[in-house]
C-alpha cells in the first residue's frame, strides 16, 4: 500500500507579479491575498495537502513575499514528532543563478537543491491561486497504479473557457496523446473529448489542464537539469515536449475548481460562498480549510438585516442591510449603511476609542465603513477608512480606470488597501 506521506513532496507555485489581480497584489503576493473573509489563497493548496496526508510542502515565491512569509510562519506548525513542514523558498541569487524565476519550471529548477534534499518517489506541483477541494491521495494512487511518468489533473470545460487553458486529448485508457496551450476559439475543432455524459450535457467537452502535476522524482530531475535545462514553463514547454516521449496520464476531476487569477473570477468565487449550498464547501469536516488561529471575539450585530452573508469573527455591524456579501475579520460598519454584492476583507487590527477620536479631530475616518454609505459590486481591501455618506457602486458600463484610491476592473470597484475615502465621496 502506498504511504503518501513519505512518498510525496508538494511544491506550491506562488506565481509571478500577479498583475491580473492588481491592485490586490500591489503590496502582497497572489498566495497571500485574503479569501472568504478569514483565509489566504495559499491556505487552499496547503489544506488540500494536509487533508490528503501530505505534510512536506514548499511554497515558491518572489514578489511581495513578506506578508506571505509572516502568514505561513504564524500558521503552519507541525508536531516535534512529525517530519511535516511548510517552507517558503524565495528566488535568491546564487553563484549558479543571478536571475529571478523565469517561469514555473524555472522556479522548481532554481529551488531544486532545497526540494530534492528530501526523499520521496513523487513531486506534486500545485498552483497558489486556485479554489478547489481535491483528495491528492486518490490522484497519487491513480498515478502509481497506471505506471505513469507524469500525471496531469484535468477538468472538463466549455468552449468559452477553453482558450484560457492548456487543452489536451487522451485515449480510452486516459493516456494523453496531444496537448495545445491556450488555443484560439477558431482552432478548437477536433479538440473535444469524451468527458462523460454529465459533463457533455453541460457543454463541457474539452479537457483542460488544471496546472496540477505529479512527476516521478527522477524524471523531473532529468527534465529540468539534463533534457530541457533551458525550458522555463511546465505548461508551455515541459508538458508538451513530454507527450509522446513519456507516459503522461490524465486524471479527470469533476468537482468545483476555479482559477482565481483575475479580479472578476476572484470576486465571483468569493460571493458564491454566500449561496445556500455553495460549490466550495467551507463546512466540510473531511476537507477543513486551515488558516491562522486568531484569538478574536465573536461578531456583534445591532439592527442589521442580513441575507446571504458570510460573516467573520471580530466584526461590529450597525448597518441597515447587508445582502450577498462576504464580511471579513474585524470589520466595522456604521449605522444606515447598505452593502450589496460586495467583498469586504476586514482589518488587521482594532482601533481604540481614543485613536478614533484623535483621527476624527484630524479629519481621518475610523478604520472600517462609516454611516449612511451605499456600497455595491465592490471589493474593499484590508484596513480601509471609508467616511460617512460615501457611495461606491460598480456595475455594467463602468469604464476600467486606475486611481490613487481605487481601481475599476471588469465593472468591479476595488478600494485599495489602506485607502482613506473622505465623507461624501462618490464612485459610480
Amino acid at each position: 500500500m502506498l504511504n503518501i506521506s513519505k512518498s510525496v513532496i508538494a511544491v506550491i507555485l506562488g506565481g509571478g507579479a500577479g498583475t491580473r489581480l492588481h491592485p490586490l497584489t500591489q503590496s502582497r503576493s497572489k498566495p497571500a491575498v485574503p479569501i472568504a473573509g478569514k483565509y489566504r489563497l495559499v491556505d487552499i493548496p496547503i489544506s488540500n495537502c494536509i487533508n490528503s496526508n501530505i505534510h512536506r510542502m514548499f511554497v515558491l515565491t518572489q514578489y511581495n513575499s513578506a506578508s506571505l512569509n509572516k502568514h505561513i510562519k504564524n500558521t503552519y506548525h507541525f508536531s516535534n514528532f512529525s517530519t511535516g513542514f511548510v517552507d517558503i523558498l524565495a528566488a535568491e541569487q546564487t553563484p549558479d543563478s543571478s536571475s529571478w524565476f523565469q517561469g514555473t519550471a524555472d522556479a522548481v529548477r532554481q529551488s531544486f537543491k532545497h526540494i530534492f534534499t528530501f526523499s520521496g518517489e513523487y513531486v506534486l506541483i500545485l498552483s497558489g491561486d486556485q479554489l478547489y477541494q481535491m483528495d491528492f491521495d486518490e490522484m497519487v494512487t491513480a498515478h502509481a497504479k497506471s505506471g505513469a511518468d507524469i500525471t496531469l489533473a484535468t477538468i472538463p470545460v466549455g468552449k468559452k473557457e477553453a482558450s484560457d487553458f492548456g487543452i489536451l486529448k487522451a485515449n480510452e485508457e486516459n493516456w494523453i496523446t496531444t496537448f495545445t496551450e491556450k488555443p484560439k476559439q477558431d482552432a478548437l475543432e477536433g479538440w473535444d473529448s469524451d468527458t462523460g455524459e454529465a459533463m457533455k450535457s453541460q457543454g463541457k467537452v474539452y479537457l483542460a489542464s488544471m496546472g496540477i502535476y505529479i512527476f516521478n522524482r527522477q524524471l523531473l530531475a532529468d527534465l529540468l537539469l539534463k533534457n530541457h535545462p533551458d525550458d522555463k514553463d511546465f505548461g508551455k514547454e515541459i508538458i508538451p515536449k513530454s507527450i509522446g516521449n513519456y507516459k503522461v496520464f490524465s486524471y479527470q476531476y469533476e468537482g468545483y475548481w476555479e482559477d482565481i487569477g483575475q479580479i472578476s473570477s476572484f470576486f465571483e468565487a468569493n460571493l458564491l460562498l454566500t449561496d445556500e449550498l455553495p460549490p466550495f464547501n467551507l463546512f466540510d469536516n473531511n476537507n477543513i480549510i486551515y488558516s491562522r488561529a486568531r484569538m478574536l471575539p465573536p461578531a456583534k450585530i445591532s439592527g442589521t438585516t442580513m441575507e446571504r452573508t458570510v460573516l467573520a469573527d471580530g466584526s461590529i455591524l450597525h448597518a441597515e442591510s447587508i445582502n450577498h456579501a462576504v464580511i471579513g475579520i474585524r470589520s466595522r460598519i456604521g449605522h444606515g449603511t447598505r452593502i450589496q454584492s460586495t467583498y469586504i476583507m476586514g482589518n488587521d487590527y482594532f482601533e481604540t476609542m481614543d485613536q478614533m477620536q484623535e483621527n476624527l479631530r484630524n479629519g481621518i475616518p475610523p478604520v472600517g465603513i462609516g454611516e449612511r454609505c451605499h456600497i455595491e459590486k465592490a471589493i474593499v481591501d484590508k484596513n480601509c477608512r471609508i467616511g460617512n455618506d460615501v457611495t461606491i457602486r460598480g456595475g455594467t458600463g463602468l469604464a476600467d480606470q486606475e486611481h490613487e484610491l481605487y481601481t475599476i476592473k471588469d465593472d468591479i470597484v476595488v478600494i485599495k488597501k489602506n485607502a482613506i475615502i473622505p465623507d461624501g465621496y462618490v464612485i459610480q
